[in-house]
């Protein structure tokens, strides 16, 4: 680690519970950037993040330091500027406070999902259409992360857009290229960053945090934990002011009304209304909202059904044309030379590899 150096003096991006900051790692005559991640509060989950298998919305951890940084590491500056960074420590308190704890991560975040919906309210006006899909797209994301985590019996204590990382990806898509790129509305990564064990809840907790975390997860029904948070996450991203706690207490049909913007409003609504009914028997579950975004992202869309009667033949010839046409636009991109398949074509390739006319029948009986 004593190659390890920092690269920018303010951290990176600030989420709910840590700083970020860019370091650089040089190994021989290359220079490899990470992030530094830096707990607000003693990080009792550094064992679950070490555990958990890759996955592209999932933060990975590649290292760590406990105690006491090396010297390397140390930001220089003032006085006053050390006393207020998290990586200096007053000597008099070293004693009593807590184990510094640093982590680094491969994937450099910008910002968080909420400094993003903070500042896209004018890109929301103007381009409803992109920034929805866009949306969905992030939405897609977090639902195909939680689904990771359920897996290994993994928690995400506090899903709400301060704690939701976004990393730029390294090249640009070849579906975002034209008026979305000029637009600025490029499909970051996003990234799932805390997390504790859900099968352990009756351990002792190391931290009130954990435990507070553990508690609030206990209160609700386990397999429906995240669903509600999901469908608050909707209206946030689509700047529509709700709380989790409002959000359960309104019936299925006083919600918060979403403005009709563009082709995704009411699938998104209709989505949201879905996570967020209050008998939890009838909530959709994570599995099944991210097949709703799938469908609202790369159809079918309703008027498909508008002109022919839904039946199984139907979207079996619709899922095998729609696989034959993405060939050839990969084909032709290949030829033209156009570069790498990014983000958003990575996830399409995925659903259509996986979709099958039954699971789309049931998704749009649900959504539509």
């Amino acid at each position: 680690w004593a190659a390890l150096s920092i690269l920018d003096r303010e951290p990176c991006c600030e989420s709910g519970d840590a700083w970020y900051y860019r370091v650089g790692f040089a190994f021989e005559r290359t220079q490899l950037v990470f992030a530094a991640k830096v707990p607000k509060t003693c990080c009792a989950t550094l064992g679950v993040q070490s555990s958990l298998g890759a996955h592209c919305s999932i933060q990975r951890l590649i290292g760590h330091f406990t105690d006491h940084l090396p010297r390397e590491l140390v930001l220089p500056g003032s006085p006053e500027e050390q006393s207020q960074s998290p990586f200096r420590e007053e000597p008099a308190r070293l004693a009593t406070h807590p184990v510094l704890q640093v982590l680094i991560s491969p994937e450099v975040p910008y910002q968080t999902l909420a400094d993003f919906v903070k500042g896209s309210h004018s890109l929301h006006r103007t381009s409803p259409g992109h920034y929805e899909r866009l949306a969905c797209l992030l939405l897609l994301q977090v639902c195909m992360g939680l689904e990771h985590l359920r897996v290994q019996n993994v928690g995400q204590g506090d899903l709400c857009p301060k704690n939701l990382l976004l990393v730029q990806c390294p090249c640009p898509p070849w579906s975002q290229q034209g008026k979305e790129a000029s637009l600025g509305l490029s499909l970051p990564r996003l990234l799932i960053s805390s997390f504790f064990k859900v099968k352990d809840k009756r351990r002792s907790c190391s931290t009130s945090q954990e435990q507070d975390w553990t508690e609030w997860l206990a209160a609700l029904p386990s397999p429906v934990a995240d669903e509600p948070n999901v469908g608050v996450l909707i209206y946030q991203i689509l700047h529509v002011d709700i709380s989790l706690e409002n959000a359960l207490g309104f019936r299925s049909d006083r919600l918060p009304e979403i403005p009709s913007l563009s082709i995704y409003s009411t699938g998104l609504k209709r989505l949201a209304t879905l996570l967020l009914h209050r008998d939890p028997c009838k909530r959709v579950s994570i599995e099944q909202a991210r097949s709703i975004l799938q469908v609202l992202l790369w159809g079918p869309r309703q008027e498909l059904f508008a002109r022919s009667k839904k039946t199984l033949t139907l979207l079996r010839s619709w899922v095998e044309v729609k696989r034959a046409l993405l060939l050839l636009k990969f084909a032709e991109n290949s030829a033209g030379a156009v570069g790498s398949p990014g983000l958003e074509d990575c996830r399409s390739c995925q659903y259509f590899k996986e979709v099958t006319e039954h699971t789309l029948y049931q998704v749009t009986q649900a959504l539509y």
